[in-house]
């Protein structure tokens, strides 16, 4: 499975906005230093500030932060939230003339649903404690490239 650009980059912005820091982050900073377009980083951060991850300040002195709770968040729910209706196969579009004696779509579906559980077990805030790949405080880069 392979998460799409706006959930890895979601992830990346997260962690990134994470770190403590005394001022307030900016799309231009985001951008620069995650090398996302402006304008993708806008639309992405715009989608979390909606589902309250993040809250962002216009005008001057404004910028973007972490809200309290997102730290408690786990991965999985981060996960799904952002891939949104993930199928692995489309047995409809086209049509498969396999789909009535096909147990693939099963199969591969509670594949997810295991991967999903396996995020779970970490939280944002767990991710950047450590490194260490066997303990559920891992960071998710080294989560996905198990």
């Amino acid at each position: 499975m392979q998460l799409n650009k706006f959930t890895d980059y979601a992830l990346r912005i997260l962690m990134y906005v994470a770190q403590p820091k005394a001022e307030l982050y900016t799309i231009a900073e985001l951008s620069q230093q995650l090398q996302v377009s402006e304008n993708h980083a806008m639309k992405i951060v715009h989608f979390m500030a909606k589902q309250d991850w993040l809250i962002t300040t216009r005008g001057k002195g404004g910028g973007i932060r972490l809200s309290n709770k997102t730290l408690e968040l786990k991965l999985g729910y981060i996960v799904r939230v952002l891939q949104k209706e993930l199928q692995i196969v489309e047995c409809n579009k086209p049509p498969c003339i396999l789909r009535t004696n096909c147990g693939l779509k099963g199969i591969l579906n509670q594949a997810l649903e295991q991967f999903y559980k396996h995020l779970d077990q970490y939280t944002l805030g767990g991710i950047l404690k450590t490194s260490n790949p066997t303990h559920p405080s891992s960071s998710l880069i080294d989560l996905i490239n198990l």
